[in-house]
């Protein structure tokens, strides 16, 4: 019986070690690939378009990728949990975010992997509350409609900014997809010390802004407010009426 423990231990072991390399070449790959799009950006600074531009500048942003990294890192007893999580939101960047528009079931699957490698972070008994209110039978669940990434910033600052030790703090994340909407809401209570500023430490909420006003125009709403030490953000993306203009243009 022990031998047959030990094989499988160091089975499993072997497997763990194996998984661990794939990961890291995997990451290497991704930050040649950072690179090369940061020498493209640079060439390309004075010759491309608002759009193309603002894109660009979202996709390469490198702070993302720190910051789960140092949620991994500091939660090393749940290693094979955060890689599994870690591989699916590197593929996500990767290779979904090549592309103009993906799916809400591309977009959902990838805030969700990036939740739960957040929540890493916090303790067991914080309050968070993730509500799904999409229905996969939904007409517009699988049609590319949906900027790629467009969830990160509110997720994130959620996690950046809530009061993680007051025995009443909490973040709430809903997702919703109903009639002709998308819509994410972020609440979380308000930290009463200030959030560390870091040198380019991201995009931030006036690239965000800029970002939907390029892409959707019109067709989106963004509300962020404090109320009663909570702050709130709201999504909401009208999906159809946005589908009819691309037609309409062409």
């Amino acid at each position: 019986m022990y031998i047959s423990n030990t094989i499988l231990l160091s089975g499993l072991s072997f497997i763990l070690a194996g998984y661990i390399i794939y990961l890291l070449l995997k990451i290497n790959r991704m930050n040649a690939h950072a690179k090369k799009l940061q020498t493209d950006y640079k060439a390309l600074e004075t010759k491309i378009n608002s759009v193309e531009l603002e894109d660009l500048k979202y996709k390469i942003n490198p702070h993302l990728f720190k910051n789960i990294l140092n949620s991994i890192q500091s939660h090393a007893y749940q290693t094979y949990f955060s890689l599994d999580k870690l591989s699916n939101v590197l593929d996500y960047i990767l290779y979904e975010t090549d592309k103009r528009f993906v799916s809400v079931k591309e977009e959902l699957g990838f805030a969700l992997n990036l939740i739960e490698i957040n929540k890493l972070k916090l303790s067991p008994l914080f309050d968070i509350k993730v509500k799904n209110k999409i229905n996969e039978n939904h007409p517009l669940y699988d049609q590319d409609l949906l900027a790629p990434m467009i969830s990160v910033d509110l997720i994130e600052n959620a996690f950046k900014h809530a009061d993680l030790q007051s025995a009443d703090s909490f973040i709430s994340i809903t997702f919703e997809l109903k009639d002709d909407y998308f819509a994410l809401t972020v609440a979380n209570k308000v930290s009463a010390k200030p959030a560390l500023k870091k040198t380019n430490s991201g995009v931030g909420k006036e690239s965000t802004k800029k970002r939907l006003d390029i892409i959707y125009k019109e067709c989106y709403a963004l509300e962020q407010f404090v109320e009663n030490d909570v702050f709130i953000s709201h999504l909401k993306l009208n999906l159809l009426d946005y589908k009819a203009k691309v037609f309409a243009a062409g």
